[in-house]
């Protein structure tokens, strides 16, 4: 009977730190499909010469991306051969095409937009604009 009652304890505290653990696991990035982009940063914070604030980061498909922000992928002009997915990181301040690297879009603003692609962050393109083309932030439940 003893023998029983500690096999079901050990099988419970078994059972407790698989979940715990599969919890864990389940927290190890920032639980946002945007999560990979957040290795761009780095590069997007030298294309803007760490001027200005972090507003967002959002990763897209070059296709909801045409659909979603035309304005933004049509200033772009260009996309890096085999780029399929690319981060969008966005920085508030006052920007001008000779403060950021690889300026495209207006020449000055209060919103420069970082496009590198993902994986491998290689700088596409910082696009400024004096009004955000897309919503950087996200709700948050509870």
């Amino acid at each position: 009977m003893v023998r029983h009652r500690w096999a079901t304890g050990a099988a419970g505290c078994a059972l407790l730190a698989g979940v715990l653990a599969g919890c864990t696991a389940a927290r190890s990035n920032l639980g946002t499909s945007d999560s990979s982009c957040y290795l761009a940063l780095p590069t997007a914070t030298k294309a803007v010469g760490s001027h200005g604030r972090l507003h967002g980061v959002q990763r897209f498909t070059l296709s909801a991306l045409r659909k979603k922000a035309p304005r933004l992928l049509h200033d772009l002009h260009t996309t890096a051969p085999g780029t399929e997915t690319v981060c969008l990181t966005a920085f508030t301040g006052k920007f001008t095409a000779a403060t950021v690297s690889d300026p495209r879009g207006g020449s000055s603003g209060q919103l420069a937009v970082v496009v590198s692609t993902t994986p491998g962050n290689h700088l596409l393109g910082t696009v400024i604009f004096t009004k955000a083309p897309l919503h950087f932030g996200h709700s948050h439940a509870g």
